[in-house]
């Protein structure tokens, strides 16, 4: 199975190599008689590429340090401090994940609109740091440190943000990088709300602005395979290296007691 899903992603990167001329000449060939970088100049020198790299980079970093923040102090609270709604909320916030993201387009882009964040960094970001996995993911872990480690910790004195800060967090690397590294793949590959809050041709995410750069291309195949390996690359560096830490971070967190 790996070895039948790899095989499209070698043809995509083939084909962005071949001259122009031999991506539509039948019988299909796998090895260019040249290889040539055309398509990659074509796509670095007409369009600003560089600029969308900018964007999605501070975006996707953005939305994941907020996810990160936001999602454990939830879960710290579910998981350690006992009040009478803990259970329910939990569950809403769990049915959070049968919602699909298209049915709040409407209103979230009237409310950016309201908040004159509409083609702004802040009206990208701002939407997508409800995370109800990530949320999940870090109860989970939480619920499996032992309860008198907080309470040796608040005998000493320490407050309970102390208690999360110091001591929660620091123990809950392998759920930091599990979510980060999802929420990262996540926040840099969505297309359809950046596509639709950015307005503008500097504001464009990567998958955005070469979605228009494609476009143009029409039939000119190796450029299209070469907008979307550009697109792509920084994602599968970004696994390459931390894909252990992800099988950690699932693991850990789905296990108990």
């Amino acid at each position: 199975m790996a070895v039948l899903w790899f095989i499209p992603l070698l043809w995509a990167v083939d084909t962005s190599f071949k001259p122009e001329s031999e991506t539509t000449t039948i019988p299909v060939t796998w090895l260019p008689t040249q290889f040539t970088g055309v398509a990659y100049q074509s796509v670095f020198s007409s369009a600003n590429i560089f600029r969308w790299y900018l964007n999605s980079a501070l975006t996707s970093l953005a939305v994941t340090v907020l996810v990160i923040l936001l999602a454990s102090m939830a879960a710290f609270a579910l998981s350690r401090i006992r009040f009478r709604a803990s259970k329910p909320l939990f569950w809403i916030i769990l049915a959070g994940l049968m919602v699909p993201g298209q049915i709040l387009i409407v209103p979230l882009f009237t409310e950016m609109q309201q908040l004159n964040m509409v083609n702004t960094y802040w009206g990208i970001i701002l939407p997508q740091i409800a995370s109800p996995l990530a949320v999940f993911i870090f109860k989970q872990f939480f619920d499996s440190i032992p309860q008198e480690l907080e309470e040796a910790a608040i005998v000493d004195g320490a407050s309970r943000f102390r208690v999360y800060w110091q001591i929660w967090m620091p123990l809950a690397r392998s759920a930091i990088a599990a979510v980060a590294i999802v929420t990262f793949i996540g926040a840099w590959n969505n297309f359809i709300w950046p596509f639709i809050v950015a307005t503008g041709v500097d504001m464009m995410t990567l998958p955005v602005g070469l979605s228009t750069v494609q476009s143009s291309y029409g039939v000119r195949y190796a450029q299209v395979m070469a907008s979307a390996i550009a697109g792509g690359l920084p994602v599968l560096i970004v696994f390459l290296f931390f894909q252990r830490q992800i099988i950690q971070g699932v693991a850990g967190t789905g296990l108990k007691g």
